[in-house]
């Protein structure tokens, strides 16, 4: 199990209320630069940051953080939530292995790719 994902963003305040509203989360760490959101510090998290470098953001090619939906309607609601709340389509919900795996995928509003999923 991870402990925490990072992305890096451009607009921290941005970024930080996009993830706190899509979970329905808080932050749960701040130091200025980087942002933990979640529901405690003993619980997997999604960290937002200005780049350590201080080069500009851009989504890595071939990386995407998945998220558990908890079931197929859990998954959509987060994808359907996160278009509302600024992110762009990059596949609708549906299945994607017979099955065994149910996804929507999204891209947050700095680029970076986002899948909800359910193993069903």
């Amino acid at each position: 199990m991870i402990g925490y994902v990072t992305l890096g963003v451009k607009d921290m305040e941005a970024a930080k209320k996009f993830y706190t509203e899509l979970f329905d989360a808080k932050i749960v760490a701040d130091v200025g630069r980087l942002a933990m959101i979640g529901n405690s510090m003993k619980e997997p998290k999604v960290a937002v940051c200005i780049p350590y470098n201080e080069e500009e953001q851009h989504p890595g090619n071939g990386v995407m953080v998945a998220f558990p939906g908890g079931s197929k309607e859990g998954a959509t609601a987060l994808y359907k939530k996160a278009i509302e709340l600024g992110a762009t389509c990059e596949g609708e919900p549906g299945q994607r292995i017979e099955g065994m795996f149910y996804g929507g995928y999204v891209r947050d509003p700095d680029g970076n790719k986002l899948c909800f999923f359910d193993f069903s």
